[in-house]
């Protein structure tokens, strides 16, 4: 298996979202009597697209409308919610500031130190408005903010980082017992990122609710240029539902796997499904809200990293509302908008009634697929040729 790259070393071909395309079904259905839920622990969510845990995409009022749409929005603890009384000021700086002082800035922004008052404050203000509450730690402060998040009343949990993995090797700091951390907290817990099957399989082993799939497809990452690191989205999601299958298969436990990054469009979101996921996590596609708190900007969340910034603040506009992004309807004809409509649409055409089924849909090798017979929309530059 794979190819030759020099004497003695092979890699494995690998696959990202435009190199795919979906097999229309031989029986289709009605979109409106699809099943697009999913279950994350005990409770089933109505919408299988969670927004990042990004700064310029959520914010206690994009977590509260996230909710009352039926979907999971993440709050980032280690960004400018919990380190600022009034974050909105600060969102406008990064917002206004110029391509070359973005980078500086946010590095000088998040060195305010983090107050834990506002953790308990951010959640308590979502539970109030009676939103579903889901916030994101790196595993160094996990411990801590996981019982601070806990007895505030959080819902979700997510451990977050650009690669994780069960045996982290430290000598300078103390690191997270993943088995320990699930069995010491009530709410879910979802791990991430990893991409291979070989983590994907110990990481359920600790008694995680959901994995995040991913590692540098995000449209603000800059994981892949700095570090090197990355396996294309196609592969990495199909690695990680082999393992989850077969954890299945031999512990009775089905852990959902949530592809995290590299999907702007309802497209992409389709066939990250068909892959295997779960649901997914986008950040891009939101950060187009109005609600959202960037004002049509967004980074990553290594964008501010004091010594090696991963990440950087792209510019995606603001088009429209969490409302016709989710569900339309949609003005713009790039994908970007009716999420759900296209996700409905387009298990109607394979045939699948449910998330399980969509996964089983017949994939192809298309790297044509966003080029053959469009000819005039690249030349006008509308539509495909964008």
């Amino acid at each position: 298996m794979g190819m030759w790259l020099g004497r003695g070393r092979k890699a494995r071909r690998a696959y990202g979202f435009d190199e795919i395309a979906l097999v229309p079904g031989s029986v289709t259905i009605n979109p409106n009597e699809v099943d697009t839920s999913w279950q994350l622990g005990n409770k089933r969510y109505k919408v299988p697209i969670m927004a990042s845990a990004m700064d310029g995409v959520v914010d206690v009022d994009f977590a509260v409308a996230m909710s009352e749409m039926g979907g999971i929005a993440c709050l980032n603890l280690e960004g400018v919610q919990t380190r600022y009384e009034n974050p909105s000021e600060v969102l406008k700086k990064i917002a206004n500031s110029s391509q070359e002082e973005s980078t500086h800035l946010t590095q000088s922004i998040y060195k305010q130190p983090i107050q834990e008052k506002l953790i308990t404050k951010r959640i308590k203000e979502i539970k109030r408005r009676k939103g579903i509450v889901c916030v994101s730690s790196l595993p160094q402060k996990a411990d801590r903010f996981g019982k601070i998040a806990q007895d505030a009343g959080c819902d979700v949990f997510v451990v977050q980082s650009t690669v994780t993995t069960v045996r982290h090797i430290s000598t300078e700091y103390k690191t997270l017992d993943f088995h320990k951390f699930c069995k010491s907290v009530k709410m879910p817990v979802i791990i991430g990122n990893c991409v291979t099957y070989e983590t994907t399989l110990e990481l359920m082993e600790t008694g995680a609710a959901g994995l995040l799939i991913g590692i540098g497809p995000g449209a603000a990452c800059t994981s892949r240029g700095v570090l090197g690191l990355g396996v294309p989205q196609v592969t990495a999601i199909c690695d990680a539902a082999a393992a989850r299958d077969f954890y299945f298969k031999k512990k009775g436990i089905y852990i959902p796997i949530i592809a995290d990054g590299g999907m702007s469009t309802g497209g992409d979101i389709c066939k990250a499904f068909a892959c295997g996921s779960d649901a997914v996590m986008v950040g891009s596609a939101f950060a187009r809200a109005k609600e959202a708190p960037g004002g049509g900007y967004h980074w990553g969340m290594a964008t501010p990293h004091a010594n090696l910034p991963r990440g950087t603040r792209i510019r995606v506009g603001t088009t429209g509302t969490l409302e016709e992004i989710l569900y339309g309807p949609a003005s713009l004809d790039d994908g970007t908008q009716n999420l759900m409509g296209a996700l409905s649409t387009c298990m109607g055409n394979v045939g699948a009634q449910s998330i399980r089924e969509l996964q089983l849909t017949e994939l192809v090798i298309a790297p044509s697929i966003k080029t053959e017979g469009k000819v005039f929309q690249q030349a006008q530059r509308v539509g495909m040729g964008k």
